[in-house]
């Protein structure tokens, strides 16, 4: 494995945890296409999907059109905005994507373009254009932990992922928890935005979650695009070793770290799989450039950040839960411009805590969490006499 460097950047957080209320009743559900619906659930909005790629690409493009259509145009700004002089002047986000697409469109998992397709037809946008913003998380890559067993109360596993997307892109404005329920896979939660159809963050119903780290390999795209593969993990995998085949054995691009955890079996895992390394660290693993392993933990960021994380897990090793797992995502490990949202997952009850910036572009660090679990979300449903929205397929 090399350095992770920018990999694996935690982030600050407030102790106020905002825990749910009974998922059964809390929330007012707004529209429902076919069998999908959105809903407000403790100040969240809830997009749940199901059916087939189309059908849910459909779905989440009419019950969200105008956030899909804001967050597409916040990041068209930024692809004006940003230069790229690692590729040249005349290169920016706009013509980079384009040669993405034509580069990774063939690997594309089976149903991701059909499910692209029926969001750009959902929402009225063009096809091109849901393309386009579906490939940005090829260019911006980011931090995560897992401490179990006896490094916490009752053994229990947490794992911690931080996005460290900047706030000044406005995409908090549009953040969404996506329940999807692909016909024939597993269901899954994807801690996203309006109009992604991949994930960077997110837990299945099989107890597996999974965060990403993206670190430098810009250019090396002749592969899946790692948010299509997250997504493909999450839809397949029932243990730590199905996901790490899924990435082992697929072809991969840049060079991108993951944690994933197994509620079922109490186990993490550290992996690079990178665009032409592929390497795994179990719990405690020493590694050149992870020089501080602790008994299992697997503890992976860089620098400075590392070390005080690392001291952090060393002081309260045996007597973590979950507010103080929190604490592990707050400064000086943390970063204050770069901090979209942040979750801990608790993978064996299915529990997780979700924060997301604020409109004003203060980090997820500093705002409240709330507390959901996927299998009670799982099992909500629209009431009668909401608004419809013919589902074309």
């Amino acid at each position: 494995m090399t350095n992770p460097s920018t990999a694996f950047r935690t982030t600050a957080l407030v102790l106020a945890i905002a825990f749910a209320t009974d998922l059964a009743t809390a929330g007012s559900t707004s529209r429902r296409c076919g069998k999908g619906f959105v809903e407000q659930v403790n100040g969240c909005t809830v997009l749940h999907l199901k059916g087939t790629p189309y059908e849910m690409g459909y779905q989440h493009g009419a019950l969200l059109k105008a956030n899909v259509k804001e967050s597409f145009a916040a990041l068209q700004e930024l692809s004006r905005r940003i230069r790229l002089p690692q590729f040249g002047y005349e290169f920016t986000p706009t013509n980079v994507i384009a040669l993405i697409i034509d580069i990774q469109t063939k690997y594309l998992p089976a149903g991701y373009r059909e499910e692209i397709q029926g969001l750009a037809d959902g929402a009225g946008i063009s096809e091109e254009l849901a393309f386009r913003m579906n490939f940005i998380p090829e260019l911006f890559h980011c931090s995560g932990f897992a401490i179990m067993n006896s490094a916490t109360r009752g053994g229990t596993l947490y794992h911690g992922r931080v996005l460290d997307y900047a706030t000044d892109w406005g995409l908090q404005k549009h953040g969404v928890l996506i329940v999807s329920e692909p016909d024939g896979k597993i269901p899954f939660v994807n801690v996203s935005f309006a109009g992604f159809v991949g994930s960077v963050t997110g837990m299945n119903a099989e107890h597996i979650s999974i965060g990403e780290m993206g670190g430098h390999g810009l250019g090396q795209w002749n592969g899946v695009p790692m948010a299509a593969l997250v997504r493909r993990a999450l839809e397949e995998s029932k243990s730590v070793d199905d996901a790490v085949a899924i990435f082992r054995d697929s072809s991969r691009t840049c060079e991108y770290y993951y944690v994933v955890a197994d509620g079922k079996s109490n186990e993490a895992v550290g992996m690079e799989a990178s665009a032409n390394k592929f390497a795994v660290l179990k719990p405690g693993e020493f590694h050149p450039m992870l020089p501080s392993p602790i008994q299992d933990c697997v503890i992976m960021s860089a620098d400075r950040r590392y070390r005080k994380l690392v001291s952090w897990v060393k002081g309260g090793h045996g007597d973590f839960d979950e507010k103080s797992a929190l604490e592990l995502m707050n400064c000086p490990v943390a970063m204050k411009r770069q901090n979209l949202h942040n979750v801990l997952f608790e993978p064996k009850s299915t529990r997780f805590w979700y924060s997301l910036a604020s409109e004003d572009r203060k980090p997820a660090a500093s705002q409240p969490y709330q507390a959901f679990q996927l299998t009670e979300l799982l099992k909500r449903r629209p009431p009668e006499g909401v608004e419809e929205i013919a589902l074309r397929k």
